[in-house]
């Protein structure tokens, strides 16, 4: 397993866990490495000291306690459903990558067929879909999705 220290390209920063730098990579790749502040996949390695560990010094506890939960039957459920409606998109919808914006815009406005797309866009370009009415929405990454 290797620990990642991460940041979106607004700079927040956060950590993950992958079980190789190929499986980063793939899943930054196809999207799933998403920002836990803003769901940003624009998601850069930071620079990070490794960790080793010595045998001559005892254990140190972490500076900061982080959250952690055990979850119920009913948020496992609620977590399967999200994990199902994301890959329901993806077998049905049209990966139109970058270009989200614009074609999200064409087909509001009548000058593209409406169908069912997906792909990316800067938050910027997500604030003006919405405040031009056209209905978009997050394509949802469930959390264990994440590491």
């Amino acid at each position: 397993m290797i620990k990642y220290a991460l940041a979106c390209e607004q700079a927040h920063p956060f950590e993950s866990w992958f079980p190789s730098s190929e499986a980063y990579e793939t899943q930054r790749k196809r999207g799933f490495v998403t920002c836990p502040y803003c769901n940003s996949a624009k998601v850069e390695k930071q620079i990070m000291a490794p960790s080793v560990a010595r045998k001559d010094k005892a254990p140190v506890a972490a500076a900061e306690p982080q959250p952690v939960a055990a979850i119920s039957e009913k948020e496992k459920e609620l977590r399967a459903m999200i994990r199902a409606f994301r890959e329901h998109v993806l077998q049905n919808s049209e990966n139109v990558g970058k270009g989200f914006a614009e074609e999200a815009r064409k087909m509001h406005y009548g000058e593209a067929e409406e169908r069912s797309i997906y792909g990316e866009a800067e938050s910027a370009d997500v604030r003006a879909l919405l405040e031009e009415g056209i209905d978009i929405l997050p394509l949802p990454v469930a959390p264990d999705d994440r590491n």
